[in-house]
């Protein structure tokens, strides 16, 4: 497990980050959303060694992060860091030997990765002449060939296309199902939403919500109700402490401001007739976003 506790870091007059503390499970994937200058990269850095904390710490399984375990974690820049001239497969070879992996162990996990990321093909053509999206998978392999013991990725999927997206989880995955802790950073709320096991959301260095997904979508749901009804709807809105989000003949979206308010709804709509459905509506992570960052 690696924990980020109590990390404060200011840039001369500028606090960038305050208290960012969280937690990255091992065989979980996390995912690290916030806006531009929200801090995320920073944080990476910092978990890294890449940056100097002001204050705090970066546990590993309870000890303080040593530079030999910051040596075994895989890290993927948002800026795409390969060797343009350089061939693909001896590009992600070489890496593997800068992180002291032998010759033989190095072309072995090279050829798995290329493969498993859909680049056996390429491994003999230049960086340079691949599309942005299978550089994209490159960096990936880049940082996975030394079998890493976390993973901290930033932006992993930009460029990708939903196919190569689904390649490249299939792979994420894989490590997390081996008990590899991973964290991701990334704009792309659906993606983090369909990915994810925990999220942690930050807004100006500080963290704002952090937890399963599953449970900060309960933290979050409120009294937000879908009804369908046969009935045409418009009554609902004439009931007191109900506020209608969206209305469609039968089917209306609304909040309440109390569960008693809500059984009131459906109460009325049994009495106009027949009801084919009423459920809490789940809100979205970009949802969830948007009242944790306001």
């Amino acid at each position: 497990m690696l924990e980020i506790r109590g990390i404060n870091k200011s840039f001369v007059t500028r606090q960038v980050l305050t208290n960012m503390s969280f937690t990255i499970e091992p065989g979980r994937m996390t995912g690290f959303v916030g806006g531009n200058g929200a801090g995320k990269t920073t944080t990476m850095r910092i978990l890294l060694g890449v940056l100097e904390a002001d204050s705090g710490e970066v546990l590993l399984d309870g000890s303080p992060l040593s530079e030999q375990d910051r040596r075994r974690i895989g890290y993927m820049p948002e800026e795409r860091g390969l060797y343009p001239k350089m061939k693909v497969a001896e590009q992600i070879t070489y890496f593997a030997r800068l992180h002291g992996l032998g010759a033989e162990t190095a072309k072995r996990n090279t050829e798995r990765l290329l493969d498993q990321l859909g680049l056996g093909e390429r491994g003999g053509d230049t960086i340079e002449s691949l599309s942005l999206g299978n550089q994209q998978r490159a960096q990936i392999a880049a940082a996975l060939v030394h079998d890493p013991l976390a993973l901290v990725l930033d932006e992993p999927f930009s460029g990708l296309d939903p196919l190569a997206v689904d390649v490249v989880l299939a792979v994420l995955k894989e490590r997390a199902n081996a008990g590899v802790p991973v964290l991701f950073s990334s704009h792309q709320l659906d993606i983090v939403e369909r990915l994810c096991d925990d999220i942690v959301i930050i807004s100006g260095g500080q963290v704002r919500a952090v937890g399963s997904a599953q449970s900060l979508r309960d933290a979050h749901r409120g009294n937000r109700f879908s009804l369908e009804s046969e009935a045409d709807g418009g009554w609902v809105r004439e009931v007191p402490g109900i506020s209608v989000l969206s209305f469609d003949g039968g089917h209306v979206e609304f909040d309440a401001d109390t569960a008693e308010r809500a059984q009131l709804v459906l109460r009325g709509a049994l009495e106009r007739g027949p009801v084919h459905a009423f459920t809490p509506v789940r809100p979205s992570l970009a949802q969830i976003y948007r009242e944790v960052v306001q």
